[in-house]
């Protein structure tokens, strides 16, 4: 039991010293997203200019956009995915306390037009 706390520290890995990669939902797929995104753009500029520092600039740029906006994008869904999880959830609640009840609203009522038989 001991043992797996301390694999757990050496498994993970701190971006720039901060930022726990292994642990932050959505760091790692961003990070890797960014940098092959930063690779083709920083490539394709070159072989369109053939400018190299530009080329880096571009791909510095390229790798901060990508990186925060799959990052935004991702931890919106999550939260997304969240709130839908939890209005499953409670309604789930619901039916099981209300269930058989005259409160169940499944249940169908008798207050229609009158039938004649």
């Amino acid at each position: 039991m001991a043992g797996e706390g301390e694999e757990d520290r050496q498994k993970s890995f701190k971006l720039l010293g901060i930022l726990d990669i292994q642990n932050t939902p959505c760091a790692r797929d961003s990070v890797l997203h960014g940098a092959g995104g930063s690779l083709v753009a920083g490539l394709a500029h070159f072989l369109a200019t053939s400018r190299v520092k530009r080329s880096f600039d571009v791909g510095a740029g390229g790798f901060l956009l990508i990186t925060l906006g799959s990052w935004f994008y991702c931890r919106y869904s999550n939260a997304r995915l969240r709130m839908q999880q939890k209005v499953i959830q409670d309604g789930i609640k619901n039916k099981v306390i209300y269930e058989g009840t005259s409160l169940d609203p499944s249940r169908k009522s008798d207050k229609g037009p009158a039938q004649s038989s």
